[in-house]
């Protein structure tokens, strides 16, 4: 796939999202499966599936502070699973997708996700979203062998350990080998800069500091952190500038983008910011500024300009790669109403990876079978993201590219760095020219062969 590097590639992963109000306590749903009657047992690893229709389902925040942007995911689910549908479906099933609003309560994911799994009997959840929310019902998921897929999340908890998790798979990059890359080009390219880390008090947070500290740690003069729903961050960010820090790399989500800005504009602290690509959509940023500042940041994108961040795979603005071409088809004939956005590409493709997955499994498709597909096949499955995904047995994580571009005035970027791909712990970064122009097939649907 060829990356342009003049235009602002989306895909904007929903690990931990937006939120002003304190996320209260997830509450287990480990267990619950005891309640099953016997005909519910008696499908087994079917459970969903019928001769002529699959039923999955997903937890997403369409109400709520989370709302704006991720909100949009499950459309863009839903318009692929239709364009498949309307060409015949995956093994003459049509794909049923069912989407229940969690609004980014854990609370409310472990009851929501309940129902889908007792009562609806999906056969399994797709595109799960957020960490905090997800982390409520992964032990349930697993405990009742649902198969937990391709979760929009970055968290490494998706996929490090497939040996305690055997039924979750991540999807996107995860934020460690994102902070990997942040690390090394921070070392070659701006040894002498006095680092600062701005992060989410989470694994998103931890993950990213853990994986730039691998190749930035001699730089990193001051760390600080907040917590999700309390927006005063006027002490940490004076606490950056205190400790004449001239780079600030932030893991954070896009209301902390906003307010980080505005925090440092009422400071006179003009660092040069690195932040990770989950807080770094220019539009949503901007709109969040305009509605913090209360209309006194007219034009907050352009606050943006001369940001660094990472992407990972193509999106608006990409008119000339053949993956947008397809969600453009895509969005034309069954989406709904609204433009195309980077966060309904994002469900598309995640969606993509699920046919594959579907086809992988064969016409006999189980809950197991599926799983099993995915660790032998999902190594080669392809799609519009930068580097190879790492399934196999030893490892339910997702996407391993990413690259480093600068954001323009404009809201467009520019690469910084080629694709550079990279895995946990010590796996080194190599650059990767492997999706080098990859393209769908014309007619829009994967073609993977079944497993065995």
């Amino acid at each position: 796939m060829k990356r342009s590097s003049t235009s602002r590639g989306g895909w904007k992963p929903a690990a931990t999202v937006v939120t002003v109000l304190a996320v209260s306590a997830a509450i287990s749903a480990c267990g619950a499966g005891a309640d099953r009657d016997d005909s519910s047992e008696s499908t087994g690893s079917t459970v969903g599936i019928t001769d002529d229709s699959i039923k999955i389902g997903g937890h997403f925040p369409l109400t709520g502070v989370a709302a704006p942007g991720y909100s949009e995911i499950p459309s863009g689910h839903q318009a692929y699973y239709d364009f498949v549908n309307a060409n015949g479906g995956v093994n003459g099933r049509q794909i049923e997708f069912e989407v229940k609003d969690d609004a980014y309560d854990p609370t409310k994911t472990s009851s929501v996700t309940n129902e889908m799994v007792l009562q609806d009997e999906v056969f399994g959840i797709v595109g799960g979203l957020g960490t905090p929310t997800h982390g409520a019902v992964v032990d349930f998921l697993n405990d009742e062998e649902v198969p937990d897929l391709f979760v929009s999340s970055g968290s490494r908890q998706w996929g490090e350990t497939p040996e305690e998790y055997p039924y979750t798979f991540g999807w996107q990059p995860d934020y460690v080998i994102e902070g990997k890359v942040i690390g090394q080009y921070i070392a070659d390219n701006l040894p002498d800069a006095k680092v600062g880390l701005f992060l989410q008090g989470d694994d998103l947070g931890e993950d990213g500091e853990a994986g730039i500290r691998t190749y930035a740690d001699k730089q990193i003069v001051e760390t600080v952190s907040y917590t999700p729903g309390n927006t005063d961050i006027a002490p940490q960010i004076a606490k950056l500038q205190a400790a004449g820090v001239d780079l600030v790399v932030g893991f954070n989500v896009p209301s902390y983008t906003a307010l980080s800005q505005l925090v440092s504009l009422k400071l006179g602290f003009a660092p040069q910011w690195i932040y990770s690509n989950i807080g770094s959509d220019p539009d949503l940023v901007g709109s969040l500024l305009a509605d913090f500042s209360e209309g006194a940041v007219e034009d907050g994108a352009a606050l943006l300009s001369g940001v660094i961040t990472t992407e990972y795979m193509p999106g608006i603005g990409d008119d000339d790669d053949p993956w947008m071409q397809l969600w453009e088809k895509v969005w034309d004939e069954q989406g709904g109403k609204g433009e195309l956005t980077n966060y309904k590409i994002y469900g598309m493709a995640e969606a993509y990876t699920f046919v594959q997955a579907l086809q992988a499994a064969g016409e006999d498709v189980s809950r197991e079978g599926i799983v099993s597909a995915i660790e032998q096949a999902g190594g080669s499955f392809e799609g519009p993201g930068f580097g190879p995904f790492r399934y196999s047995e030893e490892s339910h994580l997702g996407l391993s590219g990413i690259q480093v571009v600068e954001i323009e005035g404009s809201g467009a970027s520019k690469a910084l760095t080629p694709v550079l791909v990279t895995d946990l712990g010590d796996a080194p970064i190599e650059e990767d020219d492997s999706a080098a122009g990859d393209a769908p097939p014309e007619s829009g649907i994967p073609e993977v062969e079944p497993v065995g």
